[in-house]
């Protein structure tokens, strides 16, 4: 099954009774207006992933290494907020350390200087590894994140697998240019890989940002440091053991555990650094963009924030409506930069709309993100836990009406209840910042030109989708809004070849596809005289 099409088809398998998605859970909690399904969240003892905890050093180059203060850091299991390993806690000279084995293998070792098929043979072995350790890789990225395995297993590690053959399939396709001049001169541009790049990754997706990171950067020839999450850093641990199992050679991939303040603004400022990548929120990535132009100018691409519209028009079929918003809103725990956390329903069918977006939420099935049939975690900590509830209650406090949820689950881990607000107002903090979490906001429109302009009427401008069966409605709306990626009747649909980004403050710069290779590149125009040349 092509990579792209795993989320829309566990989606639309979910149109029907037989949902893999609602299976799974028994019994309610409470009576009345909260019955979610939670499989026993807390009341049960948490499923113990069978995976062990390999690696907790830093990777620098080619051996994993303790961090040069000694220092460790505890990653949590969301389940519980219990510790699942001490990690080593990298600080600036640890970045330092990195950045010099990075620099080295760059200036002076063989990855750069390999031919293009070379290097694309060892980005086919690193797949097939990936591949064959994928239930492996995938409990680690649930233990570690909180995301249920069914879809760390059979859709994220699967996604990244197909990343990595795709940027190796572009390794020997990278070439310039012969330029016509005006006058006798051979023209030619060389497209060279830029050197030595920082890279910053967030926890909601730790390995497949791992991949939108490393792999055009890889392809190009560069060499990396990458700075993981400090609420996610096995996964990446894990994998980059595989990158050099599979030849990669020493010093290529580097990979610094550690906080923002400390290993991420050295990163971001060090002058040996020729070029940065952050996905993260708005105001860290402004820091990222300071730090960066303040030390030596490097570039800079960011994957920021978003409170993307989902915009359901009155021609719309409202139960596959109501799915599709409800899987762009809560997927993932609603941890998503590009969630449809603005659904803008149009006023012909908000009544129904409302009550059927309640009843799905009600169903939602959440608990053990182990457990088959699960479809929402845990929250990642505690931190956002409180976060999210502070949201839902400023919500009540500026009057939009709570349809369900609103609350934790349980009394131990970071269960929160899906929940659903309706008559909600543009101005509410909850239709305007970044909740990050299982938090739908239903709100109501008349017409195309009232929602282009309520859409649009936002400091973000990462995503947008619409569901219609209007194609002339379609058209209209995908040319209007301002976001850098607009799903008509599908949402969520990733595929490596799709370039992502953002307009306004959701970043600058695209991932994925041929656009993010131009991140890793310097162009060199080379110019030499020709004498008494038969032809120009």
């Amino acid at each position: 099954m092509a990579f792209s099409l795993r989320i829309s088809r566990l989606i639309s398998r979910s149109f029907s009774s037989t949902s893999l998605l609602s299976r799974g859970g028994s019994g309610y909690l409470g009576s009345g207006h909260c019955k979610y399904s939670t499989a026993a969240a807390t009341e049960e003892e948490p499923i113990k992933p069978s995976v062990q905890v390999e690696h907790t050093q830093l990777l620098i180059d080619g051996k994993f290494v303790d961090a040069a203060s000694g220092k460790t850091f505890p990653t949590l299991d969301p389940r519980t907020g219990e510790v699942i390993a001490n990690v080593a806690e990298g600080k600036s000279e640890d970045v330092d350390r990195a950045v010099a084995a990075a620099r080295k293998a760059f200036d002076h070792g063989p990855w750069p200087k390999m031919t293009a098929y070379e290097r694309q043979r060892i980005l086919l072995r690193i797949a097939d590894l990936v591949e064959k350790h994928n239930d492996e890789i995938a409990a680690l990225e649930t233990w570690d994140n909180g995301k249920p395995y069914e879809q760390s297993s059979k859709i994220e590690i699967p996604m990244l697998v197909r990343l990595i053959r795709y940027y190796a399939g572009w390794a020997d396709k990278i070439h310039g240019l012969t330029v016509p001049a005006d006058g006798p001169y051979h023209v030619q541009t060389l497209h060279e890989p830029i050197g030595v790049a920082g890279q910053i990754i967030p926890w909601n997706f730790p390995l497949l940002m791992f991949g939108w990171k490393v792999g055009p950067a890889l392809a190009c020839g560069n060499t990396i440091v990458i700075k993981t999450a400090e609420q996610t850093p096995l996964s990446a641990l894990y994998v980059a053991q595989l990158f050099h199992e599979a030849g990669l050679p020493p010093g290529v991939l580097n990979v610094v555990s550690g906080f923002g303040p400390t290993a991420g603004a050295a990163l971001a400022s060090h002058m040996e650094v020729d070029k940065l990548a952050f996905t993260g929120s708005t105001d860290t990535g402004k820091v990222v963009l300071e730090l960066a132009a303040k030390s030596n100018l490097k570039p800079v691409t960011l994957e920021l924030g978003g409170k993307s519209p989902f915009i359901v028009c009155e021609d719309a079929d409202v139960d596959q409506a109501v799915e599709l918003a409800h899987f762009a809103l809560f997927f993932n725990q609603g941890q998503c930069c590009c969630a449809g956390s603005r659904t803008f329903v149009h006023e012909s069918v908000y009544d129904e709309f409302v009550e059927k977006a309640k009843a799905r939420a009600l169903k939602r099935v959440v608990g053990d993100p182990f457990k088959g049939g699960i479809e929402q975690g845990p929250q990642i900590d505690s931190e956002q836990f409180e976060k999210i509830l502070r949201y839902i209650r400023s919500g009540v406090e500026n009057g939009a009406t709570l349809e369900t949820g609103g609350d934790r689950l349980g009394n131990k881990g970071f269960y929160i209840q899906p929940t659903v607000f309706s008559n909600v107002k543009d101005g509410m903090p909850i239709a305007k910042e970044e909740i990050f979490g299982p938090v739908q906001t239903i709100l109501k429109f008349k017409d195309l030109g009232e929602v282009v302009q309520r859409a649009n009427n936002s400091r973000y401008g990462l995503a947008a989708g619409i569901f219609t069966q209007n194609i002339d409605t379609a058209n209209s709306l995908t040319r209007a809004l301002r976001v850098g990626t607009v799903w008509t009747n599908c949402f969520d649909t990733f595929d490596a070849a799709i370039p992502f980004g953002g307009y306004k403050m959701s970043g600058q710069g695209r991932e994925k596809g041929e656009y993010s290779l131009k991140n890793y590149l310097q162009v060199k125009a080379v110019v030499t005289s020709l004498k008494n040349p038969a032809w120009l």
